[in-house]
């Protein structure tokens, strides 16, 4: 059975955990706690990470078998290569490389004002900037039903929802069988979504 490990909270495994449920992947959460305030104390994650192998060790981690990954992308292409979702044509090929990297920043300018002190005073212009940047991904996804095509590739579960404006209707990873099972299941953690030291996401339900 294959290990992942990252911090007690969803982060950056949340795709990669969504991914290892769509395609049945086995797999052990392997879950680290970072102390509480002032000093967050890390030490269940740096007494471990010289032990595994790791060629850059570093949370989120995978192993399978012989294969020790780090980096939530390369994870990613891992997993989804086993499974033929990388995309099929040129096309949908570089449609993922686009929204893979797209999405990371997406993803990290978000990250960078909850975890920031001055949060309260950065979330305006946060929202405020919000709905051009997801007009783009609108704009991207156009008439298709996934980003890349007609089939569910892994840029997805990172991403906003498939939505678009033409629509009324729209096409989610929450809504395929076995996500949504997982997200109803005891093992899907809701919050939080960072860790205990951001400014925003950081309290378990």
């Amino acid at each position: 059975m294959a290990v992942l490990g990252y911090w007690d909270i969803r982060g950056l495994c949340h795709a990669i955990r969504l991914l290892l449920e769509y395609t049945e992947t086995p797999y052990e959460d392997k879950l680290y706690s970072c102390g509480e305030a002032p000093d967050y104390d890390k030490s269940q994650w740096i007494n471990e990470k010289e032990k595994l192998g790791l060629d850059f060790p570093n949370l989120p981690y995978f192993i399978d078998g012989t294969t020790k990954l780090t980096q939530s992308n390369a994870i990613l292409r891992y997993i989804a290569r086993k499974h033929n979702m990388c995309g099929e044509t040129e096309e949908e090929i570089l449609r993922v490389d686009m929204l893979e990297n797209q999405i990371m920043d997406f993803r990290m300018s978000l990250v960078m004002v909850c975890y920031n002190p001055d949060f309260e005073k950065l979330k305006p212009g946060y929202l405020e900037q919000l709905p051009g940047k997801l007009k783009l991904f609108s704009n991207f996804l156009g008439d298709r039903k996934w980003f890349a095509g007609e089939k569910v590739l892994p840029g997805l579960p990172r991403g906003p929802s498939a939505w678009s404006p033409s629509r009324t209707s729209r096409t989610s990873w929450t809504a395929l069988e076995k996500v949504a099972a997982y997200m109803k299941s005891s093992r899907f953690q809701k919050m939080p979504i960072n860790n205990k030291m951001a400014k925003w996401g950081n309290k378990k339900l």
